[in-house]
């Protein structure tokens, strides 16, 4: 069985751009318009490849914020899923081990300050517009409370009347987005974003809301 070479894949096929609007944020998704055909698991697989040759040896994710460090493995793991979907069958082993794992994280999600994630990110959203645009567009579009888009059974799915499954193009970009460097270290404990997210908290504190 020929190995996929690795590298980032090509859009082949007929493309759908669709725009969404909010208040604040203007995003896209991309979507195939043709069905899932060999060509498309083989890109599949490479981007899966791709993701597997990021490393983050020149960090200490020890050091991260323990919130954000939670949240960014999280959209690793659906990124990992959603690719072990559209390259493998549901009932490999593969995927159900993937689908065990993300099943345990559910209840994690509640615990500790973990659950004011989603609503940090709107926070963020309205009080450093321009600190939310720099964020991952995963994260972005999935917490988001004006968007549809939404983690179903564990799979990314950014506009739920869209059949057509997610073009690799979009996987490789997310990969690119959760690995930046800058991103990587606005996720230490006394870097940027970790100290927005302190802020966050003490505002919530004060307020009660």
């Amino acid at each position: 069985m020929e190995i996929p070479k690795l590298g980032i894949p090509r859009s082949r096929g007929p493309v759908v751009y669709t725009v969404c609007l909010g208040k604040i944020r203007n995003f896209y998704t991309i979507s195939r318009a043709n069905s899932k055909r060999m060509s498309d698991v083989k890109e599949y697989a490479n981007i899966m490849e791709y993701l597997y040759t990021k490393n983050l040896v020149l960090h200490d994710t020890t050091m991260f914020h323990p919130v954000l460090r939670f949240f960014f493995i999280d959209a690793l793991a659906h990124i990992d899923y959603t690719l072990g979907l559209l390259t493998y069958t549901y009932t490999s082993p593969r995927n159900v081990m993937s689908g065990e794992y993300l099943r345990w994280r559910i209840d994690e999600e509640k615990i500790g300050d973990r659950v004011h994630f989603r609503r940090f990110i709107n926070w963020l959203k309205e009080t450093h517009p321009e600190r939310f645009e720099r964020l991952p567009f995963l994260w972005q579009v999935i917490y988001d409370s004006t968007t549809r888009a939404d983690y179903r059974s564990f799979r990314i799915v950014i506009d739920p009347d869209q059949t057509s499954p997610l073009s690799a193009a979009f996987f490789a970009k997310a990969v690119d987005e959760f690995f930046n460097n800058d991103f990587l270290k606005s996720l230490y404990s006394d870097a940027s974003l970790s100290m927005l997210f302190e802020e966050f908290k003490r505002e919530l504190i004060t307020t009660g809301k």
